[in-house]
């Protein structure tokens, strides 16, 4: 046989099977809150829809590049909704920058 038409199936039952091809990043950081986070989700859905169409393009033969660049957005991703929860666990930091301290008595010796 062929070692395309090989390959080729190989793809075909891995696709059927959903484990090929990693999710979609999705994006879940709330952007009023995270607006950088928010937005690097966005680049990162942007990239994983580019590197799609250049698999579509290219009729998916990368050598697995593509699809393990695929995997680590959608890393990346996750650890950007790891990284807003971890922030807003973190107690706020503008609070005690406004609030006065109260003034302290200065004792002098006779």
């Amino acid at each position: 046989m062929d070692k395309k038409i090989i390959i080729g199936v190989i793809f075909s039952l891995l696709l059927a099977s959903g484990l090929v091809f990693a999710a979609k990043p999705v994006r879940n950081v709330n952007k009023k809150h995270h607006p950088n986070i928010a937005a690097a989700q966005k680049l990162a859905q942007q990239a994983f829809e580019k590197i799609s169409q250049a698999q579509k393009a290219n009729e998916w033969d990368m050598n697995g590049h593509a699809q393990k660049a695929k995997e680590l957005l959608e890393q990346a991703n996750n650890e950007l909704k790891l990284a807003a929860e971890a922030a807003n666990k973190e107690p706020e930091k503008t609070e005690n920058k406004m609030t006065p301290q109260p003034a302290t008595a200065v004792q002098t010796h006779k």
